[in-house]
């Protein structure tokens, strides 16, 4: 398993090649995002929060606000390490919290927040795609670094299968 260290540096190094693909795959504008999201993926939002890690000491006194994350979700599971899962549980939590800040400011309502990000996302698929392509990218670069991609839950599953056949 890689340390933070090296977590850090494969992501600063990677982050150029996703950008540049993106860009000759949608537009450079697509590619910048793509590298900023594959930064901030790989150096925010790790698989690793549910640790005492470097991407959580990012956040400085914003730590609080995985709390929840790091109580409830068990390190290496699928819901921490899994793809898309994983990463789709950190940017609920995300929301959830900018939910409970609208809460405190009136003037923005969840909705209205709600609505912006999908109006943004279908007035800007191109750069939604870019986004995804580099959170999740920056998600599967740290699973690979760790030695193994698939989370522990999934190895059990194949291990039920595999004595599932033989008992056939």
């Amino acid at each position: 398993m890689a340390q933070g260290r090296e977590h850090d540096r494969a992501t600063a190094l990677v982050s150029l090649p996703v950008g540049l693909g993106t860009a000759l795959l949608l537009n450079w504008h697509s590619g910048l995002i793509a590298a900023a999201a594959f930064s901030f993926g790989g150096l925010w939002l790790s698989p690793d929060l549910d640790t005492r890690c470097r991407a959580l000491q990012r956040w400085g006194p914003l730590q609080f606000i995985w709390w929840p994350y790091r109580r409830l979700i068990p390190h290496r599971s699928l819901l921490s390490h899994g793809p898309l899962i994983g990463t789709s549980l950190r940017l609920m939590l995300l929301f959830l919290w900018a939910s409970v800040l609208c809460g405190v400011m009136p003037q923005i309502t969840i909705d209205q927040l709600w609505r912006a990000l999908n109006l943004w996302s279908t007035s800007n698929p191109d750069q939604a795609i870019a986004v995804a392509v580099g959170l999740e990218g920056s998600v599967w670069l740290h699973l690979i670094q760790d030695g193994d991609p698939l989370p522990t839950e999934w190895h059990a599953i194949q291990r039920i299968r595999r004595g599932f056949r033989r008992r056939r």
